[in-house]
C-alpha cells in the first residue's frame, strides 16, 4: 500500500463543526472525509505545485476509497503512476505499490479489460531496469488474477468432499451460498471463522449455504480433519492436498485467502470478499429477509 500522510493544511479541517446529532458514527466519518477531500482538491487547484502535492493526493486516494468514488481514485492513481520514474531508473518501492494499488482497484471494480491495460504497460515499463526479468515474473503471476470471478459472474463446483460426499454447487440454487477459500495455516481466515460460524448459525435454517476450500497440504490432512471436527464445521470441504496448487483455487485465480464469494439464489456471484458483520448484512439481503 502506498504510505499516506495527513497533510498540514487538512489539521484546521478537524475544527470544522460537523452535525453529530442523529448521524451514526460511519455518517459522521463519511461527512468528515467528503468535507476534508473538498477542501484538499480545492488546495491542489490553487496550488499544483505545492510542496505537499504529493501527501494531498495519497490523502485524497485514501478518502474515496472509504468514500467509494472509485472512479476519482482511480483518476489519482493513474496520475501518480504517469509521473513514477520507468526503465532503468524504476524504484521498485516506489513504483510497485502504486502499480499494485491501481491493477487490484481495476479487478474489484470488475474492470478487466483496464486491469489488463495496466498490467500490459507496466510489462513494458519495467523494460531497461537490471531486474526485469525478476519484475517479469511477478507480473506474470497477477495474469492469473483475470480467472477470478467477480460479481455476475457463476462458478463451477463439483467434488468428492472431505468428508466423503457428492457436492455440486449448481443444486443449490435457490439457496445463497458462501464459498470459502481457507486454509488452518492462515491466521486470518481462522480469525473470520466466528463471524462466518455465526452467519451459518443464524441463517442455516432460512436457506444460507457454505461450501470451503482448504488450501491444506497433504501433509496436513490429520490437522484438518480435527481442526473441522474441534470447531464443529459441518459444510462440505474441498481438499486435494497440493496446497496453494489447489485445482479449484488454480481455477479462479485465488492467489490469497481468505478469498470469499458470495452466490445468490439465482447461481450468481453477488458480494465477494465479506468480513465482519458485513457477511450477516449480505446474507440477510440476498435471502430477502
Amino acid at each position: 500500500m502506498i504510505d499516506r500522510k495527513i497533510p498540514a493544511t487538512i489539521i484546521a479541517l478537524m475544527a470544522l463543526q460537523i452535525p453529530v446529532f442523529a448521524q451514526t458514527a460511519t455518517e459522521l466519518i463519511e461527512t468528515h472525509t467528503k468535507i476534508a477531500a473538498d477542501a484538499i482538491e480545492a488546495y491542489l487547484q490553487k496550488n499544483p505545485k505545492a510542496k505537499d502535492a504529493t501527501e494531498a493526493v495519497d490523502f485524497l486516494i485514501e478518502s474515496y476509497s472509504r468514500l467509494g468514488m472509485t472512479e476519482r481514485q482511480a483518476e489519482l492513481l493513474e496520475q501518480k503512476y504517469q509521473v513514477l520514474p520507468k526503465g532503468e531508473g524504476l524504484n521498485p518501492p516506489e513504483f510497485f505499490p502504486v502499480f499494485q494499488e491501481l491493477f487490484a482497484l481495476h479487478m474489484e471494480n470488475g474492470a478487466k479489460t483496464k486491469a489488463k491495460e495496466t498490467l500490459e504497460r507496466a510489462r513494458k515499463d519495467i523494460e531497461g531496469h537490471p531486474q526485469a526479468d525478476r519484475f517479469a515474473k511477478f507480473l506474470d503471476s497477477l495474469g492469473s488474477e483475470f480467472n477470478k470471478p467477480g460479481i455476475g459472474d457463476t462458478m463451477s463446483l463439483s467434488f468428492t468432499s472431505l468428508q466423503g460426499k457428492k457436492f455440486d454447487l449448481s443444486k443449490l440454487k435457490g439457496k445463497v451460498v458462501l464459498v470459502d477459500f481457507w486454509a488452518t495455516w492462515c491466521g486470518p481466515c481462522i480469525a473470520e471463522l466466528p463471524n462466518i460460524q455465526k452467519a451459518y448459525a443464524k441463517y442455516h435454517d432460512k436457506g444460507f449455504e457454505i461450501v470451503g476450500i482448504s488450501l491444506d497440504r497433504a501433509a496436513d490432512k490429520e490437522k484438518l480433519e480435527n481442526f473441522i471436527q474441534d470447531k464443529k464445521m459441518p459444510w462440505p470441504q474441498a481438499y486435494d492436498g497440493e496446497g496453494w496448487g489447489n485445482a479449484i483455487a488454480k481455477k479462479y485465480g485465488v492467489t490469497s485467502i481468505p478469498a470469499t464469494f458470495l452466490i445468490g439464489k439465482d447461481g450468481k456471484i453477488v458480494e465477494t470478499n465479506l468480513r465482519g458483520t458485513a457477511l450477516q448484512t449480505a446474507i440477510s439481503k440476498h435471502l430477502d429477509l
